[in-house]
Order: C-alpha cells, then structure tokens, then sequence
C-alpha cells in the first residue's frame, strides 16, 4: 500500500488562451499564481498552454532549454510548487505535444501526447509519444495525459498487480490538460466521469476558455471528479484558478469497499 499523505492539494488554472501570444500567456498566469492567496502543492494549466492549440510548431516551438521551459522552472521553485502544462516542443526535426511535469527542485519528467487529434491535422504537424508519465508527489501517483487521450481508456486503463504482496492500483490521480471546444463538450465531461470510474482514481480535466483564431469557442468545464464518477469541482465557463483538496483516505475508503480493480483484466500496453 502507497504511504500517501493525508491530502494533496490540486490546483486548476482556467484561462482564456491568447492565441500564440507567448508573452501574455506566461504572463497570465504567472499573475494567477501570485495573486492567489491559498496554498499551492500541484498546480495544472491547460494543454498548449503558451500558444493555444495552433497548428504552427515550425514557428512556436521550442526546445526543452527555450523559454516557457525555463519559466515553469522558475515560477514552480518561486512558489514551492509543481507545475503540468503541455508546450509546442521541438526536438531535432520533430515537434511534439509535450506535457511537461516540473517540480520546485528544477527536476522534471514528461509525456508526448500519444493521440493526435487528426480531425484538426495535428498528425501532420506533430510526432506521437508512445510512453506513459506517472509522477509521484507526496506519495501520490499521478498519471499525466493531453486532451485528446481521454477517448481512448485503454491507453488511460490501471494496470493492477495481482498478487499477495502487490495489489496496489498503478495510480491514484488522472490528470488531463485540454483545449477542448464547447461543440464536444458533454463528451468532455462524460468522459472524464467515465475514466474516474473505471480506474476507480481522481480523475482532474483542465480545460481552457474563450475562442481561438480558428472559430472554436471554449467553455472551461475543468473538473475535479471522485473514483465514484462525483464531480467535486466544476469550473464551469469562468476564468480563474480552482482548487481542491484530494483525500487520500477516501479514496482508499471508496477501493475499499468496491474493490473492482481486483476483476479487471490482465493485460500489457503495448509502445
């Protein structure tokens, strides 16, 4: 069993992206999380989150060394925090959706978004990730995915050990970052619910607002949501920062009691 703390606390940026406007979108938030007068722990922005979701990485990109790197670096070791966001990052010839996990300690990890969103030509800009990133912070595990991903539970499925001294799910928090348009929206939160249940974890959707220079209209709807399928937090179509305290004695309580888990089936994630 995972020695977890009592509490982790989740904080969810909700903002109205500048499109491809890099300068006012780290400045945007960075105000946020200064103005913000609670404590912070994990702090999650929103998918492309200095750019919007543009389709232009041969000019927005940047390497892992390029400024908004560099900022998440900063901004979390001035605030004790850890920061998720995902970025246009360019790596010899190829750019990648890349969300990226920054601690206080300028350590980091990340995950290249794996299913591109063809029905907008992602697929002929970027390049798929085929590896999973599960952070840990305070004894949580946390399974960090982009947008897209959450239609696709496989990719999002526990894997769960079956045995006497290992019965521990692979993860405690699922964790999605998105520009998802209000058209598709109750597919959003649908699915979020979904994947909470299945996986029986938080699950924790943060999505942007406002409209972007293709024509697509943004409600928020960030969510926090229990491993029953229980919405705690909804953000609804406002700008702002939203935070909630995950219990870790109930969801243990909730694994408990429902151990469905246990019933699922075997199987391996193949790259």
């Amino acid at each position: 069993m995972s020695n977890a703390a009592e509490s982790l606390i989740v904080t969810m940026i909700q903002s109205n992206l500048r499109w491809e406007d890099k300068q006012a979108n780290l400045q945007s938030f960075e105000e946020k999380i200064r103005g913000y007068n609670g404590k912070m722990e994990v702090v999650i922005l929103p998918e492309m989150f200095s750019t919007g979701f543009s389709m232009k990485p041969s000019i927005h990109a940047e390497t892992m060394d390029g400024e908004s790197v560099q900022w998440m670096k900063r901004v979390a070791a001035e605030n004790k925090i850890a920061i998720a966001g995902s970025l246009m990052i360019r790596e010899g010839d190829d750019y990648f959706n890349r969300l990226i996990w920054m601690l206080p300690n300028g350590g980091y990890g990340h995950y290249d978004k794996r299913h591109l969103f063809a029905y907008a030509g992602e697929h002929e800009h970027y390049t798929s990730g085929n590896k999973r990133l599960i952070a840990s912070v305070k004894g949580w595990k946390i399974n960090l995915q982009v947008c897209y991903d959450l239609r696709f539970p496989v990719w999002a499925r526990q894997v769960v050990p079956i045995t006497e001294d290992d019965n521990d799910p692979e993860y405690d928090v699922l964790v999605y970052v998105a520009n998802w348009p209000e058209k598709r929206v109750h597919a959003w939160k649908t699915l979020l619910m979904a994947r909470a249940i299945e996986n029986q974890c938080y699950v924790v959707g943060v999505n942007r607002v406002g409209d972007d220079a293709n024509g697509n209209h943004y409600t928020g709807d960030s969510m926090v949501v229990d491993a029953l399928g229980k919405p705690l937090v909804h953000a609804g179509d406002n700008e702002g920062v939203f935070t909630y305290v995950l219990k870790w004695d109930e969801l243990q309580n909730i694994r408990e009691k429902l151990p469905f888990l246990k019933d699922a089936d075997p199987f391996i994630i193949a790259g």
